[in-house]
């Protein structure tokens, strides 16, 4: 194979041109990547799910950032509404002992 800019003979499975430096078709940018469509169904299982969404997250931020950012959000969302929610239940818990504890003296 030549070179598309200097003309000089290189290497089949060359990516860069060693004489010029000049990107050749061999490039990684042309192949094709998984698909990525970021759909808001990853966000739901996300948020019903936290733990799964995190994992999610991790395994695809390099190779499919829309649907990671997608899923990560839903996790986030999810994890802040649990622990709202857990605290909610507590109080109206010790709200309730409480009310109880009066009307039995």
């Amino acid at each position: 194979m030549f070179c598309k800019t200097c003309g000089k003979e290189i290497n089949d499975k060359a990516i860069i041109c060693p004489y010029c430096g000049c990107a050749t078709d061999n490039n990684f940018s042309s192949q094709p990547r998984p698909f990525d469509s970021g759909s808001i169904g990853w966000g739901f299982l996300g948020f019903f799910f936290p733990l799964i969404g995190l994992i999610l997250y991790l395994c695809w931020k390099d190779t499919k950032p829309l649907t990671a950012g997608v899923v990560g959000k839903g996790a986030l969302i999810g994890f802040i509404v649990e622990v709202v929610v857990t605290i909610l239940y507590v109080f109206l818990f010790i709200l309730l002992i409480g009310l109880l504890a009066t009307a039995c003296l």
